[in-house]
């Protein structure tokens, strides 16, 4: 597949290719995004077929403006229509009541839908273009590393995108937070790119993080983000102990060095040292996973940032890139 560059033309060809039933990974300011038409029932179950992904696993439909919102749903409360104006364009999900636009081939049957504005000027181009929704969940293998970089779709879904556009790395680098705002309350159903102390200072209210909801999203499968290599988890302290005890029992080990640890030697076979600034970690994360991976790692230590800002996502992806075998 030819190196795409997101221009004029490139916006319309893809824009094209999405009225005509076919798939185009597009940049967001998260990941990218593996899209389709979201009123097409075809295109759309053809995300799932290339993905690998559960059909009960819902889709974000992405819309270019919160003007466009009643269009795709129904009773949106307050609390919603707040949200929307302070975080959109951004990094932000809500789930509401499903409008007949959508259908339930995107909800994975709900009749609820998470639904935001993306904020990265090539994907609002193609969404103005296309003039319509587009679902576009992570352009990678369900429960895989998400791509930040046109590249690393390529190299994962190769031809079964039929048009990639490359507008250059994400400057987020993990998912939306996807906040239900369907109930009394609203919650967080998954930590992202906007932040609960920034959600919490526009509601005026305390955000719950409930470990499982009964609202299906995006993401939270109990092994996620995940590479290859296998991610354990242990406490800052503790990494390199761990790294060297695994390096002993013959694996090659990959290691994310805490900023907190200084002047420590770590004999590994490749290490990352994590960025003190949690954006940069953040936009940094699934690279690292997959650097690691190519470089031939069979085991990943790392260890968990404070859950607090971007940490709190950080801290969601590894939890679910670990799966159920993490230790802490």
């Amino acid at each position: 597949m030819a190196r795409v560059t997101a221009n004029t033309i490139d916006i319309e060809k893809a824009a094209g290719v999405l009225r005509a039933g076919g798939l185009v990974a597009l940049p967001t300011e998260t990941v990218y995004g593996l899209g389709a038409n979201a009123e097409d029932p075809a295109a759309v179950a053809r995300i799932f077929q290339v993905k690998g992904r559960p059909p009960s696993h819902p889709l974000i439909v992405h819309i270019g403006g919160a003007e466009q919102l009643d269009d795709w749903v129904q009773d949106v409360p307050r609390a919603a229509r707040l949200l929307a104006e302070h975080f959109w364009p951004g990094p932000l999900t809500l789930v509401l009541r499903r409008g007949p636009r959508v259908p339930l081939e995107a909800t994975g049957g709900l009749e609820t839908v998470a639904v935001r504005v993306p904020g990265h000027p090539v994907a609002l181009a193609l969404l103005a273009a296309f003039g319509g929704g587009v679902t576009a969940p992570s352009a990678n293998r369900f429960g895989q590393v998400s791509p930040t970089i046109a590249e690393d779709v390529r190299a994962e879904l190769g031809d079964a995108v039929d048009f990639v556009l490359d507008g250059g790395p994400c400057e987020v680098g993990v998912e939306s937070t996807i906040v239900d705002v369907t109930g009394e309350v609203p919650s967080i159903l998954r930590p992202g790119g906007v932040t609960r102390e920034d959600l919490e200072a526009v509601l005026g209210a305390p955000l719950a993080v409930p470990a499982t909801s009964p609202v299906r999203v995006p993401g939270q499968h109990p092994s996620h983000y995940a590479p290859r290599a296998r991610v354990v988890l242990v406490e800052p302290d503790q990494v390199v102990a761990e790294a060297e005890l695994a390096r002993e029992r013959g694996h090659h080990v990959g290691v994310f060095l805490p900023p907190a640890v200084t002047g420590a030697t770590v004999t590994a076979h490749a290490v990352v040292r994590v960025p003190a600034s949690m954006p940069a970690y953040a936009r940094g994360l699934y690279g690292f996973l997959r650097r690691l991976d190519e470089q031939g790692c069979d085991l990943i230590v790392a260890s968990l940032p404070v859950e607090e800002g971007l940490g709190l996502a950080i801290a969601n992806r590894l939890r679910r890139a670990a799966g159920p075998r993490h230790t802490v």
